[in-house]
C-alpha cells in the first residue's frame, strides 16, 4: 500500500469513528467557519455547488440554503459515516436540494464543467496532492465558475492546525508519534511549502487554471464550554490522529495540561473563547 493510500485509509477510519460526535461536543468552530466561507463565496439561487470533504455539512448546508430549491448542492466525503450523518442533518433541517456521495475528493468522479462553485473548508488542502486536485476542480467548473476554500494560517513555529497559543502547551516532539505523513518534515513539504506564503498559494492556483485569486485572513471565534469539552471535541476532528497514536502516559499528561490551560482562559463561568486565524481563498476558473 503506497503512502497516499495509507494516509487516506487512516483519515477515513478516524473520521468514520468520529462522525457521531464530530463538532457536537460543546465546541463551535467548523460551523461558523463554514458559514463565513459561504458568505465569501456568494453562491446564487439556481447554481450547482460541489462541497469537497463536506463532513456533517457545516459549509454544504448553508450553501444549499442560499442556492434555493432551484439549485443543487452535492457534498462528497471519503468517510461514509460522515455522509450518513450529513444526510440526517439535511433532513432534520428540511433542506431538500442536497445530494451526498461517498467519494475521494482528490479524484472526484464527476462530469466536467457541471458546477458553478466548488467549496472546501479545511478539506481540499489536506489531500495528499492538493495542488493536482485543484486542477481537477477547475475542470469541473463551468466557464466563469469559482472555487472557495479555507486553510489554517500556517507558520513554522506553531503546532499544525491549532490556534497559535496551543504551541505553548503541545510539544512539537509529539508529532513524531504520528504516521509518517504527519511528521513535521512531511507536513512542511505538503502544506507549508505552498500555503504558508500567499504568493506561493496564488501561484499554485494560477498553475491549476484559476485567476482573480483573493486571499484574506480572518479570525474565527472558537468557543468551548470548558477545557474538558474542548479536549473531548479534539478527539472528533483532525487532532484525533494524534490522540490515537500517543502512548497512554503522554496522552494523559497532555489531556490534563490542555484542560488546565484552557480552563484558565475562562471568564468566571462563561465559555472559553479563542480567536483562530483562518485563511479564506477564492478564485475564478480562467476560461
Amino acid at each position: 500500500m503506497d503512502t497516499a493510500t495509507t494516509y487516506k485509509t487512516k483519515v477515513t477510519a478516524a473520521f468514520n469513528g468520529a462522525a457521531a460526535t464530530y463538532d457536537r461536543l460543546g465546541v463551535e468552530f467548523f460551523t461558523p467557519m463554514g458559514r463565513r466561507l459561504v458568505q465569501r463565496a456568494e453562491p446564487r439561487p439556481g447554481q450547482r455547488v460541489l462541497d469537497v470533504g463536506c463532513g456533517l455539512g457545516a459549509t454544504l448546508l448553508p450553501a444549499a440554503t442560499r442556492i434555493g430549491p432551484s439549485g443543487h448542492a452535492l457534498g462528497i466525503d471519503i468517510a461514509e459515516a460522515m455522509i450518513d450523518q450529513a444526510g440526517r442533518e439535511a433532513e432534520r433541517q428540511g433542506i431538500g436540494n442536497v445530494e451526498l456521495r461517498v467519494m475521494d475528493g482528490e479524484h472526484p468522479d464527476l462530469p466536467a464543467r457541471t458546477f458553478d462553485l466548488v467549496l472546501g473548508s479545511y478539506s481540499v488542502i489536506f489531500l495528499p496532492d492538493a495542488r493536482a486536485a485543484l486542477a481537477r476542480y477547475a475542470d469541473l467548473l463551468r466557464d466563469g465558475g469559482r472555487i472557495a476554500f479555507t486553510s489554517p494560517v500556517f507558520s513554522r513555529d506553531t503546532f499544525p492546525f491549532l490556534p497559535p497559543l496551543f504551541s505553548r502547551w503541545i510539544p512539537m516532539s509529539l508529532l513524531q508519534h504520528l504516521p509518517p505523513a504527519w511528521h513535521p518534515e512531511q507536513l512542511h513539504r505538503q502544506l507549508h511549502s505552498w500555503l504558508e506564503d500567499p504568493a506561493d498559494l496564488e501561484a499554485a492556483l494560477h498553475q491549476a487554471g484559476f485567476e482573480a485569486v483573493d486571499i484574506a485572513d480572518e479570525s474565527v471565534e472558537m468557543t468551548a464550554e470548558s477545557g474538558e469539552a474542548w479536549v473531548d471535541w479534539s478527539h472528533t476532528q483532525g487532532m484525533r490522529l494524534l490522540w490515537q497514536h500517543l502512548p497512554a502516559d503522554e496522552a494523559a499528561a497532555l489531556r490534563a495540561r490542555l484542560i488546565a490551560e484552557l480552563d484558565a482562559l475562562r471568564e468566571q463561568d462563561g465559555p472559553i473563547r479563542i480567536d483562530v486565524p483562518v485563511r479564506y481563498v477564492t478564485a475564478t476558473v480562467a476560461r
